[in-house]
């Protein structure tokens, strides 16, 4: 029996509204909460999703470079690589070492990783069967 259930994962960021608008252009999600200092980007506002804190003192990570850790990082699963990299860049995202790995505005990592075979597609809504069905 599980202890509990994943609310948010939260990420430091200087500034929350730009990192929760990058977000929900990624991930097709809106915003659901807002105020100066923590946003949220969820299905609902009854659902859990990605928030983001005002960190004053926030270190950018340096990743790959160990001066400053990532500290965490995204996986986020697209039916194109090419097609997803091009999207992320045109909305501010940074290449990085590596392929299909990039940095939000604040400078987290993410990774853009391609559909698993089990995985109903991306952009086909929620009623899509899975790929392999």
């Amino acid at each position: 029996m599980p202890v509990g259930r994943l609310h948010h994962l939260i990420l430091d960021s200087p500034d929350p509204i730009v990192c929760a608008r990058f977000w929900s252009a990624v991930l097709g999600r809106p915003i659901t909460y807002q105020d100066d200092d923590f946003v949220v980007v969820a299905d609902n506002d009854t659902t859990s999703g990605l928030a983001f804190q005002r960190a004053t003192e926030f270190r950018r990570p340096t990743w790959p470079d160990p001066a400053v850790p990532q500290q965490m990082h995204l996986d986020v699963m697209v039916d194109d690589l090419a097609v997803a990299a091009e999207a992320v860049r045109g909305l501010g995202a940074k290449p990085l070492a590596g392929d299909h790995v990039f940095a939000d505005p604040a400078g987290h990592p993410f990774c853009l990783i391609p559909r698993p075979g089990w995985a109903a597609p991306v952009n086909a809504g929620p009623a899509a069967p899975p790929a392999n069905a």
